[in-house]
């Protein structure tokens, strides 16, 4: 058991597939299924990774889906420090006071 009553996760559903999307759509949108990925707690008893599952979003919506993780969290970020910008705010303040504007 991966997940138990009540736990955050995330999980995924297939809304259309390729073949059953709109003809006007971008050639390369058309050839991929429309797909949703759903954050929510889990209201079955338990369950398992890859299972199908129902949730309710954070909004007491109610959707159904694969399961895909647990305890989701974001996994981006901003990069790297860029040190040459670090400086930027306190010298534009700089020439400012500078100008007295």
């Amino acid at each position: 058991m991966d997940a138990k009553h009540g736990d955050w996760v995330k999980i995924h559903n297939i809304v259309l597939e390729a073949k059953d999307r709109a003809p006007n759509l971008p050639e390369d949108t058309q050839k991929v299924p429309l797909e949703f990925w759903n954050k929510g707690f889990l209201l079955e008893d338990e369950a398992n990774i890859g299972d199908r599952v129902k949730v309710e979003t954070y909004i007491g919506r109610k959707v159904e889906g694969t399961l895909m993780e647990v305890n989701p969290y974001y996994k981006h970020d901003f990069g790297k420090c860029v040190p040459e910008i670090l400086y930027i705010g306190r010298q534009l303040r700089s020439l400012v006071e500078e100008d007295g504007e």
